[in-house]
C-alpha cells in the first residue's frame, strides 16, 4: 500500500549569518522527511543537523527490518513500522549527537531541533523535539500540528499570557528540548490520517520564528497545491522579515491516498530512556560505525532494507494487532 506525493524541500543561510546550521532531508523512496535546526558555535550545529539527517536515512536505508525487530530497542506503543523506525531512528540521532559532543572539546553543547514526518499507506507519523514545527492546510484551514519545546511556549501555556505579551519577554528563543544536549531525550509523537489534497508543511524557526501563522496560511492558500513555490514563498518572507536565521521547509501534497485499518493516536511523549536502552542504543551506533568502515575498506557490504517479506509481515502483525485492541475494548 502506498500515497502518491509531491514534495519539495529547501534551505537557505538568510541575510545575517555566515553559514547554515540547518539540514532539510526529503528522501521520496521510504517517504521520510525531516527538517532540523542546529546550534553550536564552531559549525557544530550544521555537526549536529547533519548527524539527525544522516541517521534516519541509514536507519531507514539499511537497517530498517534490523532494527523494527530489535526488542532491547521496543517503542511501548503499537505503531505503524515507519512510525516505530521513526522514533527509534531520532534516540538513535540524539545518541548519537551526544556522543560526538562529550568526545570532542570543539563540539561541547551542540544540538539540533528536529521535526520529521514517515509515510505509510494513508497515516502520517510526526515526530518532533524543539521549536521546528509541523502544519496542516485542509480544507482552506491551517492547523499546527506541533507544539514548541520551549520556555516562552511553557510561561503562555502556564501564565495564560497572549501571544503580543509572549513575544515581548526576554528569552523567548530558549527552547527545552533539543537531540543531543542531553544523553537521553523526550520525543513527542502524532499518528494521523491523511486524506488527499491534504498539505504538510514543516519548517525551523528561522521562517516560524518570523512568519506567524496568519501569514504562513495565506502563503499556502496562494501556492495551493504547489509544494516548490510554497518552500520558496515562504523562505522569501522569512528574508522579508530582515533573514536573521537560517531558514528551511519541505511540502508535502498528497495527490492520493491507499486506505488501511491504521488508527490515528493522539499525541503521546516518548519518555526518558532507561539505562539498559541507552546501551542498546550505543551498541546500534557502534554496529553502524563498524559496518560503514568495513564497506569503505570493500571488506563487507552493508545489509540494505529488503523492502519486502519481513516488513511486510511486520505491518500485517501490526494492522491485526490494533484491530483487535479495538475489537475487544468495543465488545468487553
Amino acid at each position: 500500500m502506498s500515497s502518491k506525493l509531491r514534495v519539495a524541500g529547501k534551505t537557505d543561510v538568510g541575510l545575517v549569518r555566515s553559514g547554515n546550521e540547518d539540514t532539510v532531508h526529503v528522501d521520496e523512496k521510504n517517504k521520510v522527511f525531516a527538517v532540523c535546526d542546529g546550534m553550536g558555535g564552531h559549525q557544530a550545529g550544521e555537526v549536529a543537523s547533519m548527524t539527525a539527517a544522516n541517521t534516519l536515512q541509514t536507519v531507514f536505508t539499511k537497517y530498517f527490518d534490523a532494527l523494527l525487530n530489535d526488542t532491547p530497542t521496543k517503542i511501548p506503543k503499537v505503531l505503524p513500522p515507519s512510525g516505530e523506525l521513526l522514533l527509534k531512528g531520532i534516540r538513535l540521532a540524539n545518541r548519537a549527537i551526544y556522543r560526538s559532543a562529550t568526545s570532542d572539546s570543539s563540539k561541547q553543547g551542540m544540538g539540533t531541533t528536529i521535526v520529521a514526518l514517515a509515510v505509510e499507506a494513508d497515516v502520517l507519523s510526526i515526530a518532533h523535539v524543539g521549536d521546528s514545527r509541523a502544519y496542516l492546510w485542509r480544507n482552506s484551514q491551517l492547523s499546527p500540528l506541533t507544539r514548541d519545546h520551549s520556555w516562552i511556549e511553557e510561561i503562555q501555556e502556564q501564565q495564560q499570557l497572549t501571544a503580543e505579551e509572549a513575544n515581548s519577554l526576554v528569552g523567548k528563543n530558549v527552547i527545552t528540548r533539543a537531540l543531543g544536549v542531553r544523553e537521553n531525550v523526550e520525543v513527542d509523537y502524532k499518528l494521523i490520517k491523511m486524506q488527499p489534497d491534504d498539505l504538510y508543511m514543516i519548517c525551523s524557526d528561522g521562517i516560524c520564528g518570523f512568519v506567524d501563522d496568519e501569514e504562513i496560511s495565506r502563503a499556502v492558500a496562494d501556492n495551493y497545491p504547489d509544494p516548490s513555490k510554497l518552500v520558496d514563498t515562504l523562505i522569501e518572507m522569512a528574508n522579508g522579515k530582515g533573514g536573521a536565521d537560517n531558514s528551511s521547509a519541505v511540502a508535502v501534497y498528497v495527490d492520493s491516498v491507499d486506505g488501511s485499518p491504521i488508527p490515528e493516536v493522539e499525541v503521546f511523549t516518548l519518555a526518558e530512556e532507561s539505562p539498559e536502552l541507552l546501551t542498546a542504543e550505543d551498541a546500534w551506533l557502534d554496529r553502524i560505525a563498524d559496518e560503514a568502515a568495513q564497506e569503505e575498506t570493500g571488506e563487507t557490504e552493508t545489509p540494505e532494507r529488503s523492502g519486502g517479506s519481513s516488513a511486510a509481515l511486520y505491518s500485517i502483525f501490526a494492522f491485526f494487532a490494533i484491530v483487535m485492541v479495538l475489537i475487544i475494548y468495543f465488545y468487553l
